[in-house]
């Protein structure tokens, strides 16, 4: 969604890079560049006003004069106004002091509540919770229907009592599900509530209503990300209308160009407090604005990477791989087998281009990272699949004959196979060298990458003294030109200055003040 966006900042940082010091004009300039960028990104014109100007104050100030890189002091400057007009610090759920905690989605039609309903129990799930999706939206045909679906997908608990399209009280199914909610020991109701064309008076009422019945602790408005500027709009009146406590940005993975994310939280003054970026259930999380902001500036998202991966990767399987890669056989006990179940742990992350996406400095191979094949892993895990357990366990095994069957079985070419078993022992080679502390292959030790210490240091040959020519008359004139060169310099000093024994010698009236 903030490609654009990114690409313009990219380029206009690069212009400062090499600058010593940043002229009136330089700032002026960014400044331009950048007003431009958010514009273009749909960024409300309050925002950016307010915004440019914070960044040019900063700008002018000692703490980029003083700096010993101008240039990064600048992009620091802009990532902590990005992290301020996104909401700041990161924001959490408040959980009521005696359960049931009762969350309620408000927002427009169509902006994904009844499957955020679902994402959202699914992660409060995952924390350790027991919510219980409750059915108010009995409006929408087939609402209450998709909510149980989602619900069942996401393994949580669903109070739909009315059959819905058109039929049923809201503000009682409400009312009654906290009830419910206490006789099953749920301690979060998570209430959907009908979504509205603009600004319905009637469903506004409704949302009031439903807000006076339950009493929630926490009311979360969710917002299409790909909607823009109207999106600021709705949320105020919303805020006016109903009120809320916090902002839920749907469609995040869209390609709009996300001025409304950028906007909503410094117009509104609610802040996000979390995302969703993809189809699946899992692909929702709490909004970080110091992530986003780093995301924008191309400067990767390395925690949310870590996050997930210990989320996925079991730390006994982590360490059962890394014995295997450190053993003395060189790592020869690590199989495909192995090498299967790790690209499967992998795969389970998410999709390998979104995480490549969450390194620094991705953003100039972005169209590489978007045209990779997801299912190349799925041909992998094909082929190794159509082995034999002696052929995965002992790749040295396949031959031309084995590569042939492997193929036909897994419907790709020999030399998919071929191509295949080649990278995994170099893989294995590699990963072998650097579990082992040997560093990168082909490249010197570097502290704390292996390689340094460990490795037997090259005896350092001593430097021969200079031959002398076996010819007597070469010899001889070389001597000759070797005694003139040192009674040259017999007669100046250091750097070339005349020697001491001149008393004429005065030094320039340059170096004088040094004395």
């Amino acid at each position: 969604m903030f490609d654009t966006l990114s690409d313009r900042l990219s380029a206009t940082f690069k212009n400062l890079r090499g600058k010593g010091r940043l002229s009136e004009a330089d700032i002026d300039a960014t400044a331009r560049e950048i007003r431009i960028a958010l514009l273009e990104a749909d960024v409300a014109l309050p925002v950016v006003r307010a915004f440019i100007a914070n960044v040019k104050e900063r700008a002018r100030g000692v703490e980029v004069s003083q700096a010993l890189n101008p240039a990064q002091q600048v992009v620091k400057i802009v990532n902590e106004e990005l992290v301020s007009i996104l909401g700041g610090e990161t924001r959490r759920l408040r959980f009521a002091k005696t359960a049931p905690t009762v969350i309620m989605l408000a927002g427009l039609q169509g902006a994904g509540k009844t499957t955020l309903a679902g994402k959202l129990g699914l992660w409060l799930k995952g924390q350790g919770h027991s919510p219980l999706l409750v059915a108010c939206d009995l409006q929408r045909p087939n609402a209450v229907n998709q909510l149980s679906v989602v619900a069942e997908r996401a393994g949580v608990a669903v109070y739909a009592p009315e059959p819905g399209n058109g039929v049923g009280d809201p503000v009682k199914v409400a009312k009654d599900s906290i009830e419910f909610a206490k006789a099953k020991v749920h301690d979060i109701v998570i209430v959907d509530t009908a979504g509205r064309l603009g600004i319905d008076q009637e469903l506004m009422r409704q949302a009031a209503d439903i807000r006076d019945a339950v009493s929630p602790d926490e009311i979360l408005f969710v917002v299409d990300a790909m909607i823009g500027q109207d999106a600021v709009n709705t949320a105020e009146a919303f805020r006016d209308g109903v009120g809320f406590d916090g902002v839920v940005l749907s469609k995040l993975d869209g390609d709009a160009r996300g001025g409304a994310a950028l906007s909503i939280a410094h117009v509104t003054g609610k802040q996000v407090m979390f995302a969703s970026n993809g189809e699946k259930l899992e692909d929702f999380d709490a909004f970080h604005p110091d992530r986003m902001a780093s995301r924008i500036l191309d400067m990767g998202d390395l925690l949310t990477l870590i996050e997930q991966a210990e989320k996925t990767f079991s730390q006994e399987e982590a360490a059962k791989m890394a014995s295997k890669l450190q053993s003395s056989k060189g790592g020869k006990d690590f199989t495909l087998d192995d090498f299967l179940a790790q690209m499967e742990q992998v795969r389970k992350m998410g999709s390998i281009s979104k995480l490549l996406g969450m390194l620094p400095g991705m953003g100039q191979i972005k169209d590489q990272i978007n045209n990779i094949d997801e299912r190349d892993i799925d041909r992998t895990a094909a082929i190794i699949k159509s082995m034999t357990p002696k052929e995965r366990a002992e790749p040295t095994l396949i031959n031309g004959s084995r590569r042939a069957r492997i193929a036909k079985g897994s419907g790709v070419e020999v030399s998919a196979v071929k191509s295949l078993v080649e990278r995994f022992f170099e893989a294995r080679k590699m990963m072998s060298k650097m579990a082992q502390g040997g560093g990168m292959p082909g490249m010197p030790g570097m502290p704390g990458m292996g390689g340094g210490p460990g490795r037997q240091k090259k005896q350092v040959k001593q430097a021969k003294g200079k031959r002398k020519s076996g010819n007597p008359m070469k010899r001889k004139a070389e001597e000759a030109a070797a005694a003139e060169r040192r009674e040259q310099a017999g007669q100046g000093g250091a750097f070339g200055l005349p020697a001491q024994e001149d008393k004429n010698f005065e030094l320039p009236d340059e170096f004088k003040k040094f004395m």
